[in-house]
């Protein structure tokens, strides 16, 4: 399932991660992970990260003998979590490490989602680093990333226009534009 998502290398690292995750699912999600995935490319490669996880969180003494890389991995499964605590707690932890280039769709794709909590996250932590890697990426990605701008101006419109009526200070759109690189180009 995950391993299409991470470069062929950290395989046997992405085994000793899948050993941990818990077999138990949330609502009895027979699979444990939904069947859509978002398909990104990163470096020339196509990677394809689940939409979405439903197996219940990871025991923190189980986590605590991982390595980085196995941490890293990690953290980036369970940013596509059903949960969106789950799913900010682990975005956190990522975004705490100088993380690998392969960890930036999983940190992208949060950026179109509903909880603007987790939009305060990424901004707050990308602000105040440099981005280039990650605006490559983007440029690599426009039609996905327009799809997604889109997307956040959408849940913006029905769930935070009355919180912030003034789409230029949203903190979606500024994380676009400002950590990401998102700009007129990307919708030609």
């Amino acid at each position: 399932m995950f391993y299409e998502a991470f470069p062929k290398e950290l395989n046997n690292d992405l085994q000793e991660v899948l050993k941990i995750i818990p077999k138990e699912t949330y609502n009895n999600v027979s699979i444990g992970y939904s069947e859509n995935v978002i398909d990104y490319c990163l470096n020339n490669v196509i990677v394809k990260i689940p939409y979405r996880m439903y197996f219940t969180d990871v025991e923190f003494l189980k986590i605590e003998h991982l390595t980085d890389i196995q941490k890293e991995i990690l953290y980036c499964i369970y940013t596509r979590s059903c949960n969106g605590y789950i799913r900010e707690k682990y975005l956190k932890e990522l975004l705490k490490l100088d993380f690998d280039c392969w960890a930036i769709p999983f940190i992208v794709k949060l950026s179109d989602e509903y909880i603007v909590e987790i939009l305060e996250v990424i901004y707050d932590e990308l602000k105040i680093r440099n981005n280039d890697d990650i605006k490559q990426f983007c440029l690599e990605n426009k039609d996905i990333i327009n799809k997604s701008y889109s997307r956040m101006i959408s849940y913006w419109n029905e769930f935070y226009r009355s919180k912030e009526p003034n789409f230029h200070k949203y903190i979606g759109r500024k994380l676009f534009r400002e950590c990401l690189g998102y700009n007129k180009a990307f919708e030609r």
